[in-house]
């Protein structure tokens, strides 16, 4: 493949991950008028993205697994159109349980295209520049989740509530266009049987992997789940100045994004090792003046950095580990880094009710502990491993 269609097919990748993630994550803007609309308590509203998450964290392995052995234009286009479809549904209808099916049956289908972005953005290029690629698809990613929150809500202020719906679903069928027309076909030429791709589970590498994931996602977003509670009760900003704080870590999570594609690519297993510090000293600072708002702001630039290196790492941690299952080991991690996010928030939020807000990190520094543990016994795994096919060869 030439470089130009590798230009438009991560482009493209890029902006169908954005639209993925955009579905999932666009609605928590708009949950006081989703509660309204169907006359249902806004815990009952958020129903639509704990649903959606938990679809994801279910059929994380599975579904990426079942359609690896299909030409990846016919998955995508299959993917977007179920995409389509369910914010159409989502737009028109006045039932909420009907909703919240027209959000869990595309919500199955998110790890099949999130893993083939992944997977089709590495093998496009050559090995050594696969972690730029997947970086530039974790760009799709973070805009999704800093850009779909307030784009959904203005819509739907300026507009109405069905109309932010449906601008998910043209997001989505714009994707589908670009991909039809300019997306090449792109079969698998060595089909790995699903059966060879499930083996991998025997290696301990592989659940190493995936507990240095949860572990990692989990020191990031247990926290950052409290974010906001975090700068009106510790900080005292007003409610604007959060929104803008948080736009502000997630426009920093994308150039970690950028920054990831580079540091990968030439120091993999350092950026593994020293990113559970680099996080803990974001968070020492972070208690020590989390009170004052300007330094907040530094502080939040930073964190949005690290995490954004971090969610590369978690990637290529649990995909290295298994190179010749690339989809299943996609599927892994986005259920992995759900996971993480679940234990995460959970267990920072008994730190938050036992000791109060301001220790919330304290729940950070344990999944930070725990992730360098898991790193460093991967390490060693894989270095046994290699040396036993030393032996034997």
């Amino acid at each position: 493949m030439s470089a130009k269609p590798n230009k438009w097919l991560i482009i493209i990748l890029a902006l169908g991950v954005f639209g993925i993630l955009n579905t999932e994550m666009g609605v928590i803007g708009i949950l006081p008028l989703i509660a309204e609309r169907y006359d249902v308590s806004i815990t009952t509203a958020g129903l639509v993205v704990s649903l959606f998450a938990l679809a994801i964290a279910v059929s994380g392995p599975i579904t990426p697994l079942l359609f690896s052995r299909m030409n990846r234009k016919t998955t995508m286009l299959l993917v977007l159109s179920i995409f389509i479809l369910g914010n159409a549904v989502s737009a028109a209808t006045s039932n909420f349980a009907l909703l919240l099916i027209a959000r869990v049956i595309p919500a199955l289908f998110h790890p099949v295209y999130v893993s083939l972005a992944f997977t089709a953005a590495a093998s496009s290029v050559s090995k050594e520049e696969g972690p730029k690629a997947v970086s530039k698809i974790f760009i799709g990613v973070s805009a999704g989740m800093v850009l779909g929150v307030p784009v959904t809500s203005l819509i739907a202020d300026a507009t109405t509530l069905s109309m932010a719906l449906i601008f998910l679903a043209v997001v989505n069928a714009l994707v589908f266009l670009a991909t039809l027309l300019f997306v090449p076909a792109m079969p698998v030429n060595e089909k790995v049987s699903y059966g060879a791709q499930v083996r991998v589970l025997k290696r301990s590498v592989i659940w190493l992997s995936i507990a240095a994931v949860i572990f990692m996602n989990g020191a990031v977003y247990g926290v950052y789940s409290y974010l906001a509670e975090y700068l009106e009760t510790v900080t005292n900003m007003a409610w604007n100045t959060i929104s803008f704080a948080l736009f502000l870590y997630g426009a920093a999570n994308i150039v970690g994004n950028f920054l990831a594609g580079k540091l990968l690519a030439a120091y993999a297993y350092k950026c593994a090792v020293i990113f559970p510090f680099a996080l803990g000293a974001v968070y020492i600072v972070m208690f020590s003046m989390g009170q004052i708002g300007i330094s907040m702001f530094f502080i939040i630039v930073i964190w949005g950095v690290v995490a954004g290196i971090g969610a590369n790492i978690n990637q290529y941690w649990i995909t290295s580990a298994a190179p010749e299952a690339p989809e299943f080991a996609n599927g892994l991690f986005l259920t992995s880094a759900n996971l993480g996010t679940t234990f995460g928030a959970t267990v920072c939020g008994l730190f938050i009710t036992g000791m109060g807000t301001p220790y919330v990190v304290l729940g950070g520094f344990l999944f930070l502990l725990l992730s360098s543990i898991s790193v460093l016994l991967r390490r060693s795994s894989s270095i046994n491993a290699n040396t036993i096919r030393l032996t034997k060869g």
